[in-house]
């Protein structure tokens, strides 16, 4: 098959990059051909290709890329001249007009659009007027016509029936993956709380994640300023690019007077981040909304022991196993899942081993990969 990814594939697009990374390395191993379409600003940083796939940057059209998500004339430009190559297409994402672009140009071409959250309840209420429109003018319209919606969790299978007012005729429910081997050996401990001044006695509490309020950042930020307040020794590192939510968590480490205790330290990637969950006590993610979050992958597969929301794409999966400590959408219930997580051994042990284990069953990369590349197959077959 030859398979065009359409995304922005920079580092600040966060967990859809990642997806595709691994996805499209699992494809390019089956013999399979990949290419990943990415408009961008010219200081966008590309995340990385795999060896064998095509990348193509596309600079974004602004004005009009202000307020339609990453209009791009090059990118359909480009389309137009080489839509027709390709077996599959695969939008990421939606809201923006990589994911509308195809539907107005090749009508034979198999297209698959992965959802990524987007229609979740808490994503609807972002910017409501502008995806009201949108909606009204082209975006249902498009979505029906997918040959294919990838959703990841049963909670998607309820946002987009909500959303389009029926039934898709072809929706397959795939979740996330991971390369569980790349966390098989992780970087030694105390390597990354050398680089940043913690000291090994100290709970680190970590927090890896774009800084934006979706994230939960201001459940987060109040209820560790009441857990310092009854364990001063703690420390919470916050790991990820500002997403606008940066001036907002400075000024409440400054005004709650944290600076000892909160440390912020940007995006982290690579050995760095392993680092960072290997030496971390815990980690923390009380999002709003999330498609799958690769973050909580990242630190299950690491051994770390997780306190999510049930908003982070398997919370009913980790209901029924019990692979991490879920929070209410709460500051009290993060301040009551950090006690729980920090001050009990056995059930920090229970939730890394229950996580690692759930990661590995069912959600490698390549067993998750294969699953994808099987719905594109039955699309070519499809009479």
């Amino acid at each position: 098959m030859n398979i065009l990814n359409i995304c922005a594939y920079t580092w600040d697009i966060g967990g859809p990059a990642r997806i595709i990374y691994d996805h499209a390395g699992v494809a390019i191993e089956r013999g399979h051909k990949v290419t990943i379409l990415s408009p961008m600003s010219p200081n966008d940083r590309l995340y990385p290709a795999p060896a064998g796939v095509t990348l193509v940057p596309v600079l974004r059209t602004p004005p009009i890329s202000r307020v339609f998500r990453e209009y791009s004339a090059p990118l359909y430009a480009w389309l137009k001249a080489h839509i027709h190559e390709f077996d599959i297409v695969h939008c990421h994402g939606i809201w923006h007009f990589g994911s509308l672009a195809p539907f107005l140009l090749d009508q034979k071409v198999r297209k698959v659009v992965t959802i990524h959250g987007l229609l979740d309840k808490w994503a609807i209420r972002h910017h409501y007027w502008k995806k009201k429109l949108l909606s009204v003018v082209l975006q249902k319209r498009l979505l029906n016509r997918a040959d294919l919606i990838q959703i990841n969790n049963t909670d998607e299978e309820g946002d987009l029936l909500r959303y389009l007012g029926h039934r898709h005729p072809n929706v397959a429910i795939i979740p996330n993956g991971i390369p569980m081997a790349e966390f098989d050996v992780l970087p030694p401990k105390g390597q990354f709380r050398a680089q940043h001044g913690i000291p090994a006695e100290q709970p680190m509490i970590l927090f890896m994640s774009r800084l934006n309020i979706k994230k939960g950042l201001d459940l987060l930020l109040p209820a560790f300023r009441d857990y310092v307040a009854r364990h001063p020794n703690a420390r919470l590192v916050l790991a990820g690019p500002d997403d606008g939510y940066q001036d907002t968590t400075e000024a409440f480490i400054r005004d709650h007077n944290l600076h000892d205790s909160v440390t912020l330290v940007g995006m982290i990637t690579g050995d760095d981040k392993k680092a960072a969950l290997a030496d971390a006590d815990v980690f923390v993610l009380p999002s709003y909304s999330e498609g799958f979050s690769m973050a909580v992958l990242e630190a299950m597969a690491a051994g770390t022991p997780a306190i999510v929301s049930d908003r982070v794409g398997f919370g009913e999966v980790i209901r029924e196993t019990g692979a991490a400590c879920l929070t209410d959408l709460t500051p009290d219930s993060v301040a009551d899942s950090l006690e729980r997580v920090l001050n009990n051994d056995a059930y920090q042990a229970q939730i890394r081993q229950t996580g690692q284990k759930l990661v590995r069953e069912r959600y490698d990369i390549h067993v998750v990969a294969d699953q994808l590349l099987a719905q594109y197959q039955r699309l070519l077959t499809r009479a």
